[in-house]
């Protein structure tokens, strides 16, 4: 006589309705040269931006009436660097940069982890949803080239 090996049955979620879970999802991003940097509960063009600079704000830590996000960065981090704006002040700026590449990814005003401070912000065009393509605004800001 032939050896059972399972009875179970197959099935699948194809038809199912979705879950509130599946719903909301974890979106996870890309340095540029395609290794993983950050996943976290939402996507980050619905993210506020500073106006000085044009990062991407991720709150992390709570406070009154708002809510710190859910992310894992997956970056390593830098000595801390002094940026000096336009009206006068002075920033000191946290930086975490890609563990492959070393490309600067995100920057903080407490020094690390990246849950230490309010704030974690990420650089405009370091990341990408997709891995191995550069993000849309990648290059905003620079001057082009023309030959001559």
């Amino acid at each position: 006589m032939p050896k059972v090996v399972s009875r179970s049955a197959v099935s699948t979620s194809a038809d199912a309705r979705p879950t509130a879970s599946s719903v909301a999802a974890l979106k996870v991003y890309y340095c540029i040269c395609g290794e993983f940097i950050l996943v976290i509960d939402a996507s980050l063009s619905s993210l506020p931006r500073r106006r000085t600079d044009g990062a991407i704000v991720v709150r992390s830590q709570d406070k009154e009436g708002a809510k710190a996000r859910a992310f894992k960065l997956n970056a390593l981090p830098c000595e801390p660097i002094l940026i000096e704006r336009t009206r006068g002040g002075h920033e000191r700026q946290y930086r975490f940069r890609c563990p492959r590449c070393t490309l600067p990814v995100a920057y903080q005003s407490n020094p690390p982890p990246a849950t230490a401070g309010p704030f974690l912000y990420i650089l405009k065009g370091a990341l990408t949803q997709i891995q191995g393509q550069l993000p849309s605004d990648a290059f905003d800001g620079e001057q082009s080239l023309k030959e001559t």
